[in-house]
């Protein structure tokens, strides 16, 4: 009987390629490459000082992010997010006024899960359209916000309050740490556990896991609970940082957080992605707002400039996408 012999050359080829071929690698080598060129605009922008202040910045778009990419991975859509941090906020500032700040924050947190229970249950019993649920979802959010802080900011907060956020951890800081520990805790679950399998599967075909005995209809629901908890997470890091909470926190959340999902390479359509991709693509969205800052863009430029490279980044994506599957 012959072997076969393995030419190590077209082996290491192979892993080349394969490498290449990797969501998370094409994307990371696009937020190297605009590392590097901001870096050669900007002498500020490698400065250590800045590079803390993008960590901080993509705390809590990076925390929605990890929500908002359950939701997509299943073919949904969350527009609630940025309303749903808004009135979790307000909740945790009232919550705050009568109770200790742990179980103010667990309230807002289980807050956050049942109004996104309530939407993934619409949408997953119901076979209603996601986008039309949030939507409702996300103005009846911004007008309880309203109601519950009459339309006014808490600032009443305790002043150990800010410590969640500017406690350091082996020199890293507490929401910088959460960040990184809910990504990796995220990671784990899509990649290891039957119930990250079963949102891919429910993403790719629902009638297909519906058929292999899945249990779609909590898979369906549960991507929408974790979404609205980390809304509010997210939030009270946001609120620890600066004090203060305003019903209009998270205007324009729902946004950052579907752009960052997207950039990371996940598909609309759901059943592909990552969660290694959606920080990255975290990244690469406070990058470019951190630059443009740096380099003094008029903030009425910095919008176009931000929509352009996003539609850009997704573009030349997909067309490397659908190279490699034409291959």
């Amino acid at each position: 009987m012959k072997t076969e012999r393995i030419n190590p050359i077209n082996a290491e080829r192979s892993l080349v390629s394969d490498l290449v071929g990797r969501l998370e690698i094409r994307m990371l080598a696009l937020a190297l490459a605009l590392g590097a060129a901001l870096s050669i605009l900007s002498p500020h922008f490698l400065t250590s000082n800045n590079l803390l202040n993008v960590l901080d910045q993509s705390v809590v778009v990076g925390i929605v992010a990890i929500g908002m990419t359950f939701v997509i991975l299943i073919g949904g859509i969350d527009l609630s997010v940025g309303s749903v941090a808004g009135l979790t906020g307000v909740l945790l500032g009232r919550g705050l006024e009568h109770s200790v700040i742990p179980v103010a924050i667990v309230l807002a947190v289980l807050a956050g899960m049942t109004i996104g229970l309530f939407s993934g249950f619409l949408v997953a019993r119901f076979g209603l359209p996601a986008f039309v649920v949030t939507l409702g979802v996300m103005a009846i959010g911004r007008s309880l916000a309203y109601i519950f802080s009459g339309a006014t900011a808490i600032a009443d907060l305790p002043e150990n309050f800010g410590n969640i956020v500017y406690t350091s951890i082996f020199g890293v800081p507490a929401h910088v740490l959460t960040l990184l520990v809910l990504y990796a805790l995220a990671w784990a679950y899509l990649n290891f556990t039957k119930g990250g399998r079963t949102v891919y599967a429910i993403g790719s075909n629902r009638e297909a896991a519906r058929t292999a005995g899945l249990n779609v209809l909590t898979f369906s629901i549960l991507p929408y609970v974790i979404s609205g908890g980390l809304s509010a997470v997210a939030i009270t890091f946001a609120s620890a940082q600066v004090m203060s909470i305003d019903p209009l926190a998270g205007t324009g959340l729902e946004l950052d957080a579907i752009a960052a999902v997207v950039i990371g390479g996940a598909s609309l359509y759901g059943g592909r992605g990552s969660i290694v991709g959606t920080l990255i693509g975290v990244l690469i969205m406070v990058m470019i707002r951190n630059g443009l800052n740096l380099l003094n863009v008029s903030p009425f430029w910095q919008g176009s400039a931000i929509g352009a490279v996003i539609i850009t980044a997704v573009l030349i994506e997909r067309l490397l996408s659908s190279r490699a599957f034409s291959r």
